[in-house]
């Protein structure tokens, strides 16, 4: 079943390049690009969150995280299409466009756009050091726990980086569907395996020190230190469900695209090529894709344009990746800084006015007060990962990051 189609033109009266549409998904592949975004690098912080927040507080987060983002994610769903003309709107920005207008449309493009770098920045630094963990464990295996196995950050974000300079240059990641299924299934898999590592860790009876209230202040941290990880925690939670940034690009249907790094980035390729393609439409660099028959691939539409910008951006993101390599701190402030704006904001601010409820009427009143509480929660956040980050820029030397 197709979510849209469209033989000349998309929904949302964007034309096509090359005589391709951006994208025509299935129900299916959608979900899986859901799935993919939020089960992402997210998840790898929440048993550090939860252990701050300790067994009461830390549960009750993700609880009301959740039903925040199901609700709103639910009302800026019905606001994917224009109020007045129908059309589908192809990306975030356009859906604010079409409903608030003015202000919010620029606003709302520098929260989502910055917040999509931000993204790709924590997934580079998440997935080197991942594959870090992965080196550093079968170094225990063969030399011993009593071992420090270290090893350097930098190596793997750079494997990272090439790996997704080569996945940023397909042009269509829907013709090859069956990897987005690939890559919710990772997801599962990555959370699956630490859920059992935990559970097994537990029932050993070989674990850290565990409390209803978190960690203890006095014994593992001082008063102050709780309360910043606390802070901080909030807004790891908060990016574990930073799924809603790019729900209206997903339910548009934009270019395919696979894993959770090309889930966040390809809006801003979009974003980028259409707007040099509009504004240099005569640019033989820009707009020409000569075809090219690859073995096994069948044929690649080459753009020396999109060779040349991609991979300055994923080289771009791998330097700063390198340079601040914390990653419950960044994760932390990018939960923070994209929750209020993206998450909660602006769907309410578009469900009002798109259903012109009346100012200071019980539900014009409950729906802002819901936005005031996020607000604070999210500032709260972002100064808990601040703090982290600047105690750990106190003893960390630039691109010798080490696992």
């Amino acid at each position: 079943m197709e979510l849209e189609a469209s033989n000349r033109y998309g929904d949302d009266g964007s034309s096509k390049r090359a005589g391709k549409p951006y994208s025509t998904l299935t129900w299916v592949t959608a979900s899986a690009h859901i799935i993919t975004a939020v089960i992402g690098s997210g998840v790898l912080s929440l048993s550090w969150a939860i252990a701050q927040l300790g067994w009461i507080a830390g549960p009750i987060a993700l609880v009301i995280f959740s039903i925040i983002t199901w609700f709103t994610s639910t009302l800026l769903a019905d606001c994917c299409r224009d109020p007045v003309s129908g059309k589908r709107c192809s990306c975030y920005m356009d859906a604010v466009k079409s409903n608030l207008g003015g202000i919010n449309n620029k606003f709302c493009g520098l929260a989502q756009y910055m917040n999509l770098v931000g993204i790709t920045i924590g997934y580079s630094i998440t997935s080197a050091i991942s594959m870090a963990a992965i080196k550093r464990s079968d170094c225990f295996h063969k030399d011993g726990q009593n071992v420090g196995c270290h090893v350097k950050n930098n190596n793997f974000m750079i494997i990272f980086g090439i790996i997704e300079i080569i996945l940023s240059q397909i042009p269509n990641f829907h013709e090859l569907s069956w990897l987005s299924a690939v890559a919710a299934v990772m997801s599962f898999g990555y959370s699956t395996i630490g859920l059992g590592l935990s559970i097994a860790k537990a029932v050993g009876g070989e674990h850290a020190r565990t409390s209803l209230t978190g960690t203890t202040v006095g014994v593992d941290v001082t008063s102050w230190q709780k309360t910043w990880n606390c802070f901080e925690a909030i807004g790891d939670i908060a990016f574990a469900y930073a799924f809603s940034t790019v729900l209206v690009e997903i339910q548009a249907s934009p270019p395919g695209f696979n894993g959770a790094y090309q889930v966040f980035c390809q809006p801003i390729f979009k974003q980028v090529e259409d707007r040099c393609f509009n504004r240099w439409p005569n640019s033989s660099f820009i707009k020409e894709s000569p075809p090219i028959k690859l073995p096994l691939f069948g044929v690649y539409s080459f753009s020396a344009f999109r060779v040349v910008w991609r991979t300055g951006y994923v080289i771009l993101t791998i330097v700063l990746a390198m340079l601040l390599p914390f990653f419950n701190g960044i994760l932390g402030f990018l939960g923070a800084a994209s929750f209020w704006p993206l998450t909660v904001y602006f769907p309410i601010q578009m469900h009002i006015s798109r259903e012109q409820i009346q100012a200071f009427s019980w539900k014009w009143i409950w729906l802002n007060f819901l936005v005031l509480l996020c607000l604070i929660i999210s500032v709260l956040a972002a100064a808990g990962s601040i703090a982290t980050i600047v105690k750990d820029l106190s003893t960390y030397e630039p691109f010798n990051s080490v696992s």
